[in-house]
């Protein structure tokens, strides 16, 4: 066979993995969404998050009124025909104000979470891949960040970072990334002796390859679930920073700024938080139905 013959047939060998292995990933794909399609609960939880994410994009068009937009003639009202949450202290529109709000509050969980993530992965496929004493340099770190609490920790980065939405977000990744680290490094001491990581080896790919293009990959199904979860805790703790004045500065809308705008009125004007305080509770009740489908979905011993 000639040079050119043999790259030729290589080249085809390559093709017909290529469209097999995409093949297989598609077929992966289907069988995930069919065992999601039969958890009823976690497919509300889909639509409601769909939902929530074309209210944010498109909340321009949505709100009725400008989120800071003022009007002391109206204030204090109860929900009806003109402003169906009703109105605040100030006669803004508080159903404008959840709109715009779902902006911030949906920003903050999945930018959040995205900073947590990635720091701890490689956090977590370092120290399990390399054990030994950078395992235990980097997990002590990760011990004493862990030591304290994720919402004392978070007041700490925003006391000390000051108000704002890009140090909010800052300061919950920060908290949450040991919960990643553990979880991907759990992941990776029961795979990195498995041989098809031997076979990596010693078909000389460098450390970094291994772990991102082997072992990451693998880790993936308990991530997903993990970083599904981590927004509604991520919503969560932003609303409880805002709540005590820590999150964003007025008049930008924030469910807990909302919530804790309102509290001085709820006796006597109860929409004032309730409206808000929905918005949280639905929002995190869609992405936790949400995950525990996602978990069930990717638990390889569900298949059938």
């Amino acid at each position: 066979m000639s040079t050119k013959d043999h790259k030729e047939a290589k080249s085809a060998l390559h093709s017909e993995r290529s469209s097999h292995k995409g093949r297989g990933s598609n077929r992966a794909l289907k069988d995930i969404w069919i065992r999601m399609k039969r958890n009823k609960l976690a497919m509300v939880g889909l639509a409601i998050i769909i939902i929530l994410v074309i209210t944010a994009i498109f909340a321009d068009v949505i709100a009725p009124y400008g989120y800071a937009e003022q009007n002391l003639s109206n204030q204090y009202q109860t929900p009806n025909a003109a402003h169906w949450f009703g109105t605040d202290e100030l006669g803004r529109d508080i159903f404008s104000r959840v709109v715009y709000g779902s902006r911030v509050s949906l920003r903050v969980g999945f930018i959040s979470v995205s900073i947590s993530m990635l720091v701890g992965v490689a956090i977590g496929a370092i120290t399990g891949y390399y054990g030994g004493r950078v395992d235990n340099a980097l997990m002590r770190i990760i011990d004493i960040v862990q030591a304290l609490p994720d919402t004392l920790l978070a007041i700490a980065i925003m006391a000390s970072l000051g108000p704002g939405l890009t140090n909010l977000m800052i300061a919950v990744g920060i908290a949450s990334i040991p919960g990643y680290a553990r979880l991907v490094r759990s992941s990776v001491l029961s795979l990195r002796d498995q041989e098809f990581i031997e076979a990596a080896r010693a078909s000389g790919s460098s450390d970094f390859r291994i772990m991102f293009k082997h072992l990451i990959p693998n880790c993936m199904a308990p991530i997903i679930v993990q970083a599904t979860l981590g927004v509604a805790y991520a919503i969560i703790n932003a609303a409880g920073l805002s709540f005590i004045g820590l999150g964003l500065e007025p008049p930008t809308p924030e469910w807990g700024a909302m919530l804790s705008g309102g509290r001085a009125y709820i006796r006597d004007f109860p929409h004032m938080t309730l409206f808000p305080g929905l918005a949280i509770v639905l929002t995190i009740l869609a992405l936790n139905l949400l995950g525990d489908g996602l978990r069930d979905a990717l638990d390889p011993k569900l298949k059938r």
